[in-house]
C-alpha cells in the first residue's frame, strides 16, 4: 500500500485531518520576512513617536551620571545601577511595542502553534545528504531569490535616499554642532523608517509564496485520502460493535419508556407497539417502543408489571410498526383508530375504578390500505 501511494502524485488537497496532523507536529506557514518587516517597520515608527521623550530621558540620565561620577567617593556601582534602570523605564514603551509585534506578526500567517514534537530529535537534520539537497532544492532557489530581491529594493531605496537627502547632509557641516547632530539624527530616523519600509514589498511577494509552499507540502495521494478515510471510519468490527452499543443503549431507553405509555397494542403475538399521548403537549399519539417477536413479548411483559393496558388489534398494530418509527408521531390516515384504541382505554380505566361501565369490545378497526401488512 505504501508503494503504491508512493507512485501516485500528490494531485488532492490536504485533507482536514491532514492539517490538523501538521500543527501537531509543529507545521505551519511561516513567513520570516513578514515577521521583520513588521518588527522593523513597527519599530521605526515608534522610535520616532517617542524620539522625544527618551532624548530627554537618556540626557538626563547621562548628566545625573556625570554629576555623580565627579562627586561620588566609591559610589560608582550603585550610579551605573540607577543609570541602568531609569535607560530600561526610558526605552521601557519602545521595548514593549517591538516585543509585542514581534509575537502577533509571528502567528499572523499560521497561527500560534506550541507543539513539542517540533523540537523533538530527528536523525534527518544530522544527515549530510539531506542538507546537500535541502541547499540544492527548490525552496533554497527560492531563498536565493528572496535575497537578492531584498538586497537590490533596500539597495536601491538606500541610494534614492542619499540622492534625495544629499545636500541636506553636506549642509550639516555648516551648521553648529548641536542643530546639525538634531537634524542628523533626524535624517536618520526617517531613512530607518524609508528602508523598513521598502519590506513591505518582500513580505508581500512572501506571504503567498509561503502559504503555496506550505499547501504544497501537505498535499495527498489518491491513494493517502483513501487510508485516510478508512481510519476515520474504523474497521468494520470496530463499527459494528459501536452499532451494536448504540443500539443496545436506545433498546434500554426505549424499555424505560413503556411504563408512561398510554396503551400497548400488539398483533397480539408477532407485534407490539408502545403509544403515550398527552393532549396538551402532542399534536398526535407517539410512539415511545416498538418491538417484533422477542422484543414484543419483553414489551408486553413490562406493560403488565406497569399495569398498562393491552389491546389486541393486529392491522392496526402492524401499519404503525411499519410505518412509525421509535419516538415520531403517528400518521395521519390513522388517528380515527387510534382514538377509538383511546377512548376505549380510557373507559377500561374508569369501569376499573368504578366510575363506568365495561367498555364494548373493540371491532375491526379501519386501517387505509396503504398502510395494511400482510400478516
Amino acid at each position: 500500500m505504501a508503494e503504491e501511494a508512493q507512485g501516485q502524485d500528490k494531485s488532492e488537497e490536504a485533507t482536514p485531518r491532514k492539517r490538523e496532523k501538521a500543527r501537531e507536529e509543529g507545521q505551519t506557514a511561516r513567513s520570516r520576512e513578514l515577521n521583520t518587516m513588521a518588527v522593523l517597520v513597527s519599530g521605526s515608527l515608534a522610535v520616532l513617536m517617542f524620539a522625544g521623550g527618551m532624548r530627554d530621558a537618556l540626557v538626563n540620565i547621562m548628566r545625573s551620571s556625570l554629576a555623580q561620577a565627579v562627586h561620588a567617593d566609591g559610589q560608582l556601582v550603585p550610579a551605573l545601577r540607577f543609570a541602568t534602570v531609569e535607560a530600561l523605564y526610558a526605552t521601557l514603551p519602545l521595548l514593549v511595542l517591538v516585543f509585542v509585534v514581534a509575537i502577533v506578526s509571528s502567528g499572523a500567517l499560521g497561527g500560534f502553534v506550541l507543539s513539542s514534537k517540533a523540537f523533538a530529535f530527528k536523525a534527518s537534520r544530522m544527515s549530510p545528504l539531506a542538507g546537500l539537497q535541502r541547499m540544492f532544492s527548490m525552496k533554497a532557489l527560492i531563498e536565493l531569490a528572496k535575497a537578492i530581491a531584498k538586497f537590490l529594493i533596500v539597495g536601491g531605496v538606500a541610494v534614492a535616499v542619499l540622492q534625495i537627502w544629499s545636500i541636506d547632509l553636506l549642509r550639516l557641516g555648516l551648521k553648529p554642532l548641536p542643530e546639525a547632530m538634531a537634524e542628523g539624527l533626524e535624517l536618520v530616523e526617517y531613512s530607518f523608517i524609508a528602508l523598513s519600509c521598502s519590506l513591505i514589498v518582500i513580505a508581500a511577494v512572501d506571504v503567498p509564496v509561503q502559504l503555496a509552499q506550505f499547501n504544497k507540502q501537505l498535499k495527498m495521494t489518491p491513494q493517502e485520502v483513501r487510508d485516510e478515510m478508512k481510519d476515520s471510519e474504523g474497521r468494520p468490527e470496530v463499527k459494528s460493535r459501536i452499532r451494536r452499543m448504540q443500539q443496545e443503549i436506545a433498546r434500554r431507553r426505549m424499555l424505560a419508556d413503556i411504563p408512561k405509555a398510554d396503551v400497548v397494542i400488539t398483533n397480539p403475538q408477532h407485534y407490539s407497539v408502545a403509544l403515550v399521548y398527552v393532549a396538551q403537549k402532542m399534536n398526535a399519539p407517539r410512539v415511545v417502543a416498538k418491538g417484533a417477536d422477542l422484543m414484543a413479548f419483553r414489551i408486553r411483559e413490562l406493560a403488565t408489571a406497569s399495569r398498562v393496558p393491552i389491546v389486541a388489534v393486529p392491522a392496526l398494530t402492524r401499519a404503525i410498526y411499519h410505518a412509525t418509527d421509535i419516538g415520531e408521531e403517528i400518521p395521519a390516515p390513522l388517528y380515527v383508530a387510534i382514538a377509538q384504541i383511546l377512548a376505549f382505554v380510557y373507559q377500561l380505566k374508569q369501569h376499573r375504578r368504578g366510575a363506568a361501565s365495561a367498555p364494548r369490545p373493540l371491532g375491526d378497526l379501519d386501517v387505509p390500505e396503504e398502510y395494511r401488512r400482510d400478516a
